[in-house]
């Protein structure tokens, strides 16, 4: 633990720290080492190279916010789907702002999606807030191509929720899903199904997307709530 807290601070940049402290609410400069994205990915690949990460992942909580982003890269490096979702399900609750939640994205999950599922059903109905959004984001990965299920959109768009970061992430799926499942999803807004704020929220975001043709982002604004 260390070892690894001293690496971190030798790949400290002090300016990118005070910079990106700004865009992580609740953060603060004492919570924060400042190291960069990339230095942060290639350090968790020679820790897993190494085998050498595992006391790392038992020590929760991290006190630094970038320790949990070196964990949430170590664990997007796991190879094995059971170890990987163990140390996974020990971590979500743990996880308190977007940037590490976002950012996690196991390989291994690509290969086991039927187990992947019954995870992510279970990370819906969590009462974590980056647990919920965590479960979004792997069901808009994994689950909006050809593995697609209809039902898929209805288990989104149950989750009611007053939180910024829930609600951000079911606007960005809804988008996502009317760029790549467009006759499926359309209903949910034609029939006013989310609130109005993510409601709202996804045709914006549908709107920017170079994903849907011109015709279609003409008809998602007459559907706009005012």
């Amino acid at each position: 633990m260390e070892k690894i807290l001293k690496e971190l601070f030798k790949l400290q940049d002090k300016k990118y720290r005070d910079f990106q402290v700004k865009l992580i609410p609740g953060s603060s400069i004492d919570k924060m080492i400042g190291v960069r994205t990339p230095d942060l990915r290639k350090y968790s690949k020679e820790l897993i190279k190494e085998n050498n990460y595992k006391e790392f992942l038992d020590e929760l909580p991290h006190n630094y916010f970038d320790e949990n982003q070196l964990h949430s890269f170590i664990l997007s490096e796991i190879k094995d789907y059971d170890e990987c979702i163990n140390y996974m399900n020990r971590f979500l609750p743990y996880v308190d702002n977007w940037a590490t939640c976002d950012q996690m994205s196991p390989k291994v999950f690509k290969k086991n999606k039927d187990k992947l599922l019954l995870e992510i059903k279970k990370w819906l109905k969590s009462k974590d807030t980056y647990t919920i959004r965590f479960g979004i984001g792997m069901l808009m990965q994994h689950f909006l191509d050809d593995d697609f299920k209809k039902e898929y959109l209805k288990l989104v768009s149950k989750i009611k929720s007053n939180e910024y970061y829930i609600n951000m992430m079911i606007a960005w799926y809804f988008a996502t899903a009317l760029a790549k499942q467009y006759k499926e999803t359309i209903p949910y807004l034609e029939d006013k199904i989310l609130d109005k704020w993510t409601h709202n929220k996804t045709i914006q975001k549908a709107i920017e997307s170079y994903r849907i043709t011109n015709e279609k982002k003409e008809y998602l604004r007459s559907l706009k709530i005012k």
